[in-house]
């Protein structure tokens, strides 16, 4: 059989070239991504944003290897990227992964349209000049189970709404200007499964929520606050708690009567108004790192575990501490 060469041309064309075969993805998530580029000012960082190609493609974001949906779009690491969130990311309705991240020129506050993405998982929106209040709005995200939006501006008080999360595994508000106290709601999350509480280096004040003794955290740090009073229960035997930091803020409580977890590997202590002695419960340990240090406890360092490993540095400016790394008891 002869075959043509305007044929083959065709043949060609048809299948290397033509789009409507080798183009996966959907038309309408194409249409949004392109929206969200013009919207960012078209920057270097989507210059594989190309109508011509197929966008499950495209750099910074990754389609379902079955639908061809847009599941995940992830933007970092780009100075010259300016302006606000895109109200069109709210129209990926597949969205698991939203991130935003390293981009210091990113502005405004937190986009609302982000409340329609009912299937997200992770959101991430960090290390940006994001500013306003930590909306309520994402209470609406059910699936939620990761929550990063540290190292922004943002301001106002915690929204106790975020308890209602049935799936959240991890939040991170720290490295922001959040005031008010902890919610009482806090202790109050429906799956448990909450590993990783991070408010550190905010001007958070008031209590630890007695609610809190409910929950059983991984990773606790509630450094660099303005927090006072007994946080006592986020401690206890029966907890898996790997590390809690509780640095540099107002608290006053009786170190040794604290019961703690024999899971606990890491504690932060310092600066805070801590009275009483370090309790012989400690040396049970396998510690990697402890810093007591500018509190006002007093009384002989048990000696055992791992307590004698670390330098004096751990343990001083106390009010009467004594014993090896310190100066002997007399």
């Amino acid at each position: 059989m002869k075959i043509y060469p305007a044929f083959l041309s065709f043949l060609f064309i048809t299948i290397f070239i033509s789009p409507s075969v080798s183009d996966h993805c959907n038309a309408q998530d194409k249409k949004v991504l392109l929206k969200i580029k013009k919207a960012l000012g078209n920057p270097y960082l989507l210059a594989s944003w190309d109508p011509k190609t197929d966008c499950c493609d495209w750099y910074c974001l990754e389609c379902h290897p079955n639908t061809h949906r847009v599941v995940s779009l992830t933007l970092f690491s780009d100075d010259r990227l300016t302006g606000q969130i895109p109200p069109e990311v709210g129209d990926l309705p597949y969205l698991e992964t939203l991130l935003f991240r390293h981009l210091p020129n990113l502005n405004g506050t937190i986009q609302p349209a982000i409340a329609k993405l009912k299937n997200l998982k992770t959101l991430r929106l960090s290390w940006t000049n994001l500013s306003g209040p930590v909306p309520n709005f994402l209470s609406q995200l059910k699936n939620l189970t990761y929550l990063d939006l540290s190292f922004n501006n943002l301001s106002g008080s915690i929204p106790s709404s975020l308890s209602t999360l049935p799936n959240l595994e991890a939040l991170h508000l720290d490295r922001n200007k959040l005031t008010g106290t902890i919610p009482e709601s806090f202790g109050m999350f429906p799956s448990k499964n909450l590993y990783l509480f991070i408010l550190s280096h905010n001007k958070l004040s008031g209590t630890i929520p007695a609610s809190l003794a409910n929950m059983d955290f991984n990773t606790i740090d509630l450094s660099r606050n303005l927090l006072e009073g007994d946080p006592s229960v986020l401690f206890g035997p029966n907890k898996t708690t790997f590390e809690i930091d509780l640095s540099r803020n107002m608290f006053q409580f009786d170190l040794s009567k604290v019961q703690f977890p024999k899971s606990l590997a890491r504690l932060d202590l310092n600066h805070n108004k801590i009275t009483g002695s370090i309790p012989a419960g400690l040396t049970d340990l396998e510690l990697q790192f402890m810093n007591v240090s500018y509190n006002r406890l007093c009384g002989q360092i048990p000696v055992g575990g791992r307590l004698q490993s670390f330098d004096y540095s751990t343990y001083f400016h106390n009010r009467c501490l004594c014993g090896a790394p310190l100066d002997t008891c007399k």
